[in-house]
């Protein structure tokens, strides 16, 4: 074998190994988030945005079998690990929870910018992910990660509908 031949599978077995730690720790950070979704639905005021944790919730929970899919078409055990971007994000999400617990027409607009924040981190990952896929042609892999990372994208729009047309007015007024 050629070295430049031995180089690129070598720069492959590097990617593939960030990817797959990459998607360790998405899994973790979904898995996790569960649970801060199911704080931030019963902490908000409006109806809307508990319904919109709550189907985030039922999303999350599909995004969670599709990466276990991803990991079963790489012939690999579904294990994630810790995310501890994950985690302090939703240590920020109680901060926010306990400062604006007694300002209700505050504290959704606060709940909406702890959410986004936590999805910016999952675009940016499932971004990397699509394009770590793409580069090493896991066409299926890519094609359920790019399902998710437009999932993410789509509740950041719903997130920022849901500020402009209610918890960002309400707490102006």
């Amino acid at each position: 074998m050629d070295r430049k031949n031995r180089s690129n599978e070598m720069l492959n077995a590097h990617l593939h190994e960030l990817f797959v730690d990459e998607l360790k720790d998405i899994l973790g950070a979904e898995r996790q988030l569960l649970k801060g979704l199911k704080k931030l639905s019963e902490c908000a005021h409006s109806d809307t945005l508990k319904e919109a944790f709550k189907t985030h919730y039922k999303q999350t929970e599909g995004q969670i079998e599709r990466l276990k899919t991803v990991f079963s078409s790489l012939d690999l055990t579904a294990r994630g690990k810790k995310c501890k971007a994950m985690e302090g994000l939703l240590e920020e999400a109680d901060e926010i929870i306990e400062e604006f617990q007694d300002s209700p027409e505050v504290l959704d607009a606060a709940l909406i910018s702890a959410a986004q924040k936590v999805e910016h981190y999952e675009i940016a990952s499932y971004g990397c992910l699509v394009t770590y896929a793409k580069l090493m042609e896991h066409t299926e892999a890519e094609e359920l990660l790019a399902a998710t990372l437009a999932e993410e994208k789509e509740t950041d729009v719903l997130l920022t509908g849901i500020a402009m047309d209610e918890a960002n007015v309400g707490a102006v007024q």
